[in-house]
C-alpha cells in the first residue's frame, strides 16, 4: 500500500514539472506580431479647431449717479427688465461743502444786486413819470431789473440742485433719481440701501449702481492661436456649444478678428467675436462658458487613411503597404490636411491599397486563466 502511495506522489510531481516546462517553453517562444490592416479610401476631410470663450451681451452698460449721495431706495432687482429712462434707485444728496458755500455766496450777492437794481428802478420810474428822463433810459432800468431777477432765480436754483439734488422748477429731471440709459435686463445691482455713491469724474470712474444689458443681442468672445488665425475671415460660420446647457448648439457668424496679438501662456493669441443667433426658447445668461467650432478647411472625395498608419523618419512620412506575397513594403507618401483621425494622402499609394496599422495587442489575461485552469 505504501508503495502505491509513493508512486502516486511521484506521478503528481512529474506532472507538475512537465506542465511547468511546457508553460515556460510556450512563453519563451517568440510571439507572432500581428497588425491591423487599413484600406486607403476616398472620403471628405475637414480640418476644424475649437475656440474656448464665453457668451456676453454686445452692449453692457454700467449705470452711474450724476451726483454724490447715499442710496435711499432701490426700485429694481437683478434679473428684472427695465426700459430706457426708468428709475432704478433714488439718492439722498451729500452736498460738496465747497460747492454749497459758493452757491450760497452767489445767492447772497444776487440778493444785494437785486435790491440795488430795484432801488435804481424805483428812482428812474419816478423820474420817468415826471418826464424828467427819456423813455430809452427808463427801458434800460427795466432791463437791468429783469436781468437781476433772473440772476437771483438762477442762483437759487443752483443752490437747490447742489443742496437737494433737484430744483423746484425742474423736479421731473431730478439728479437724485438714477435712471437706466438703455432698455434691457438688469444683470447686477452691486449697491444696497445706505451705501455711499459718487459720480464719475476725472479721478475715478464713479460708483456703479446697476449693470444693464440687451440680452437679445449676444456675441461670443474667444481667442485663437496665431497659427490658425490666417484662415479666418469675417462672416465665417461657427457652431457654438454651451457647457451649462446640455445638447445646446447654435449658429454664429464671425464679425471681428483682432489686428493685434496678445501673449498668453507663451503663445500669441488673437481675440475674435461672433454674433450669436439663439432661439427664444433658451435662457442664455451673461458669462456662460462656451466653445466655438470653426471649420478651417475642407476637402471632398480625397484619398485618405487613418493617421495611425503613418510612420515618420527624418522628417519624411512612410506607410507599410501590403504586397501580393502578404509582406509589407515601406512606402514614402505625401500627406495633406487631417481631421485628427483620417489624413489626406496626396501621393505614394492608390485607392484600395491595404496599409499596416497599429499592432494588435492580444488579451494575454484569458490565456493565463486557461493555463491556470489546466
Amino acid at each position: 500500500m505504501k508503495r502505491v502511495f509513493k508512486y502516486i506522489i511521484l506521478f503528481l510531481i512529474a506532472a507538475v514539472l512537465i506542465g511547468t516546462f511546457v508553460f515556460l517553453f510556450k512563453k519563451s517562444r517568440p510571439q507572432e506580431v500581428k497588425y491591423q490592416e487599413l484600406t486607403a479610401t476616398r472620403t471628405d476631410i475637414a480640418r476644424t479647431t475649437v475656440i474656448t470663450g464665453k457668451i456676453v451681451p454686445r452692449n453692457e452698460v454700467n449705470i452711474k449717479p450724476q451726483i454724490n449721495g447715499i442710496i435711499a431706495e432701490i426700485f429694481k432687482e437683478a434679473g428684472q427688465t427695465v426700459e430706457k429712462g426708468e428709475v432704478i434707485a433714488r439718492l439722498t444728496v451729500i452736498p460738496d461743502m465747497n460747492s454749497l458755500s459758493a452757491a450760497q455766496s452767489r445767492v447772497r450777492l444776487s440778493d444785494i444786486n437785486l435790491k440795488q437794481v430795484e432801488t435804481n428802478y424805483d428812482r428812474d420810474k419816478a423820474l420817468y413819470d415826471k418826464k424828467l428822463i427819456s423813455a430809452e433810459e427808463f427801458e434800460k432800468a427795466q432791463q437791468s431789473l429783469s436781468q437781476a431777477r433772473e440772476e437771483r432765480a438762477a442762483a437759487q436754483e443752483a443752490l437747490e440742485v447742489i443742496r437737494d439734488g433737484v430744483s423746484s422748477s425742474n423736479a421731473t429731471t431730478s439728479s437724485t433719481l438714477i435712471r437706466s440709459t438703455i432698455s434691457g435686463l438688469i444683470l447686477d445691482i452691486p449697491v444696497k440701501v445706505g451705501n455711499s455713491v459718487i459720480q464719475a469724474n476725472t479721478l475715478n470712474d464713479g460708483t456703479t449702481v446697476a449693470t444693464v444689458a440687451n440680452m437679445k443681442d449676444l456675441i461670443f468672445e474667444g481667442q485663437i492661436d496665431e497659427t490658425e488665425v490666417g484662415t479666418l475671415y469675417e462672416s465665417m460660420p461657427l457652431k457654438i456649444s454651451i457647457g451649462a446647457l446640455r445638447d445646446f448648439i447654435c449658429e454664429a457668424s464671425l464679425e471681428y478678428i483682432s489686428p493685434k496679438a496678445v501673449e498668453s501662456n507663451g503663445s500669441n493669441q488673437f481675440s475674435v467675436k461672433a454674433a450669436v443667433v439663439v432661439d427664444d426658447s433658451y435662457t442664455i445668461r451673461s458669462g456662460y462658458s462656451a466653445n466655438a467650432e470653426i471649420e478651417l478647411e475642407k476637402l471632398n472625395n480625397v484619398l485618405s487613411i487613418p493617421e495611425s498608419a503613418l510612420e515618420f523618419v527624418n522628417e519624411k512620412t512612410y506607410v507599410y503597404v501590403k504586397q501580393a506575397d502578404n509582406k509589407y513594403k515601406n512606402t514614402l507618401v505625401e500627406t495633406g490636411i487631417s481631421d485628427g483621425v483620417n489624413i489626406e494622402i496626396k501621393s505614394g499609394i492608390s485607392e484600395g491599397d491595404i496599409v499596416r496599422g497599429p499592432k494588435i495587442i492580444e488579451d494575454t489575461h484569458e490565456e493565463s486563466d486557461e493555463n491556470t485552469t489546466a
